[in-house]
């Protein structure tokens, strides 16, 4: 007697699966049609019901590791397991090479390509990349597999917002995490401080005369703050820089080799601008001693010029001082006569 049934399954991700359903149903005796439909979970059999029963063609779905929904059990359990782990984890394959390219890229980007992120848009522009990357690649996967549609869309909704969620989280967690802990591989001088380190510069003592600086740059993420210390490392005379999120930087350095001004003077702060949040008494005693330096000289300056004047003027008067000369200019000494 001819038959016909429709079962729902579980397990199924792509073609591969719908192709080892359809040519395992079609070698029963009795099975004399096979649709497989990816995208409503669905199998259509035609049958010969005095042949074969439908719940021998049920458990025959449930040995190859497609348990058909609401089935009772499964006679191979251990193998529906296994290839369920296999059908499981071959489709992500396409995500987990991208999401491993993605982090080669930005870690690349980091150390060989640094004009990169001299782009205050830099992190943007990536996370922008990432998901347009990310979007081609769930196309192919929907259309390779036959569900490159809105049911298709939503039957691998759970891959696709892993997918999306893990490429934005493996960013964020690089330019939050990874890359400001790389600026403080090498902190140099601030390694072997003394004093409250979390406080700050202002609470700490470096071994040395070293003088310290904190400056507040405007980078847009932390991950940019690998460049900004490796920038200021390359100036003779830094003797140590540690980040102190979110955008502070402890700068340590010999005042004898460089000065606060040399270090605002790199370029990377024409594009993030920095701002002295802190200076330690060491660089403002030396600044106060340069200014009255300037001063003193200046007034020493004024002094010697007046003195000279008076001299030029006492010698053009007609005669000396008290005698019966004549003379109109009140500085020389004279009275006019």
């Amino acid at each position: 007697m001819k038959a016909e049934s429709s079962i729902k399954v579980k397990g199924m991700h792509c073609n591969s699966c719908a192709t080892i359903i359809k040519e395992s149903l079609s070698k029963l005796k009795g099975v004399e049609k096979t649709e497989v439909s990816l995208e409503d979970d669905n199998v259509k059999i035609k049958f010969d019901s005095e042949k074969i029963s439908k719940e021998k063609i049920e458990g025959e779905l449930s040995a190859l590791g497609y348990l058909p929904k609401a089935f009772p059990s499964s006679p191979k359990k251990t193998n529906s397991l296994k290839q369920g782990i296999i059908y499981g984890l071959v489709p992500h394959i396409g995500c987990m090479g991208f999401i491993v390219g993605s982090i080669l890229g930005v870690t690349i980007a980091i150390e060989f390509f640094k004009p990169l992120l001299m782009n205050p848009w830099f992190f943007h522009i990536l996370i922008l990349l990432a998901l347009v990357f990310a979007s081609v690649s769930s196309m192919f996967y929907l259309r390779k597999n036959g569900l490159l549609s809105w049911k298709g869309v939503k039957k691998k909704k759970k891959y696709l917002t892993a997918m999306y969620g893990s490429t934005i989280g493996i960013n964020l967690f690089l330019f939050f995490v990874i890359f400001p802990m790389t600026a403080n591989f090498d902190t140099g001088s601030f390694a072997n401080t003394t004093g409250n380190l979390a406080l700050g510069a202002e609470n700490i003592n470096l071994p040395g005369d070293d003088s310290l600086l904190t400056l507040q740059v405007d980078i847009p993420c932390p991950g940019h703050a690998p460049l900004i210390s490796g920038e200021i490392k390359t100036i003779t005379g830094i003797t140590g820089v540690r980040y102190r999120g979110p955008a502070l930087f402890d700068v340590a350095f010999d005042s004898e080799k460089t000065s606060k001004d040399e270090i605002l003077l790199l370029e990377v702060f024409e594009v993030y601008p920095a701002t002295v949040t802190f200076e330690s008494k060491e660089i403002s005693l030396a600044e106060d001693k340069e200014t009255k330096t300037t001063e003193n000289t200046v007034k020493e300056t004024t002094s010697l010029a007046l003195e000279n004047n008076n001299d030029n003027l006492t010698a053009s008067c007609d005669g000396s001082c008290g005698g019966t000369g004549t003379c109109g200019k009140p500085l020389c000494g004279c009275s006019a006569g």
